[in-house]
Parts: structure tokens; C-alpha cells; sequence
């Protein structure tokens, strides 16, 4: 690699040495990963730093895993990563990274955290209270996103819990 002098763009340099230290086939996964709509080939492609053609074999495998999914647009189709493939990941990574107690432990905090915003605000969700907030109320505004995170990393706490349960009863 060149010495820092030559880089006059950091964007240049973070770009190029993502695509020196990955493979096209890891970029297309990164670069999909953080896809919640539907985009073409083309578009992935470009934000991966390959060809069409390439970027096209590679989402297509990843379809056919089950990572991704597919939509048609007219002609086109369209590539985004499977919501609930990264749903079971989570779970999955839930359960190996956290004992069961640990689990009923947050479900119990992140419940007790969502009864507080409830309290603070005088509203039963956080999308009820993003209706009343005006566009300058910068804290608050930043609540309703930490109150919409708890709600989602409940539900998965919450799923995890319910998996783990049905699995033992599976296997009794």
C-alpha cells in the first residue's frame, strides 16, 4: 500500500482497503446485511465495489442459502437480506452467549425500562409519543429510539427464551 502522503480522499483509502482485505463474495455479504429494501443487482454491486455480473452470482447464492431474499420490480429484481434469517441469528446468538438467568435478568430491566419511558412520558409506545413530540425535542426524540430498541431487543430476549423452552421440550 502507499505511504499516507499519496491518500489525499479518506473515503478513498477505507474504500480501497476494505476491497484489498475482503473478497468479492464477503463484501456482497457485508453490503447485503445492511440492506432492509429491496435493491438491484446494480445497486449492490456499485456499494460493493464489483461488477453487476459478479455481485449477481454471488446475491444468488446468498438466495439460495436463505440469507437473502427477492422481490421483482417490473423486470427487475431485487435483492435484501432475509429478516428472519437475521432474526434467528440473534436468537441463536442469545442463547449461546447468555445463561438462561442472565435472559429473565434483561426481559425483567428492559421491561422495567419500558414502564419508566411509559411513566416519563405519559404514553403507552413510543411511536404514540414521537406523534407529540415537536421536531426540536432533540432528548426526547433520542428516547424514542432508545425505547424502540428496548422494545426490539425484548422481543428477542423474549423469543430466545420461548426457543430455548421448546427445544427442551422437544427433546424430553
Amino acid at each position: 500500500m502507499t505511504d499516507d502522503t499519496n491518500w489525499t480522499d479518506i473515503n478513498e483509502r477505507v474504500t480501497e482497503e476494505w476491497k484489498a482485505e475482503t473478497t468479492p463474495f464477503e463484501r456482497i455479504y457485508e453490503v447485503l446485511e445492511q440492506t432492509h429494501t429491496g435493491q438491484s443487482a446494480a445497486e449492490i454491486a456499485e456499494r460493493a465495489l464489483m461488477s453487476e455480473p459478479t455481485a449477481r452470482r454471488h446475491l444468488d447464492a446468498l438466495v439460495s442459502t436463505g440469507f437473502a431474499a427477492t422481490e421483482q420490480d417490473g423486470r427487475t429484481t431485487l435483492y435484501r437480506r432475509d429478516d428472519d434469517r437475521v432474526l434467528m441469528t440473534r436468537i441463536r446468538e442469545l442463547r449461546n452467549e447468555a445463561t438462561r438467568d442472565e435472559i429473565l435478568d434483561g426481559i425483567r430491566r428492559m421491561k422495567a425500562g419500558i414502564r419508566e419511558y411509559e411513566a416519563e412520558y405519559d404514553a403507552l409506545s413510543p411511536e404514540e409519543l414521537a406523534r407529540q413530540l415537536p421536531t426540536e425535542a432533540t432528548e426526547e426524540w433520542e428516547d424514542v429510539t432508545a425505547w424502540k430498541t428496548t422494545r426490539q431487543n425484548l422481543a428477542v430476549a423474549q423469543a430466545a427464551l420461548a426457543y430455548d423452552e421448546a427445544s427442551e421440550q422437544l427433546t424430553a
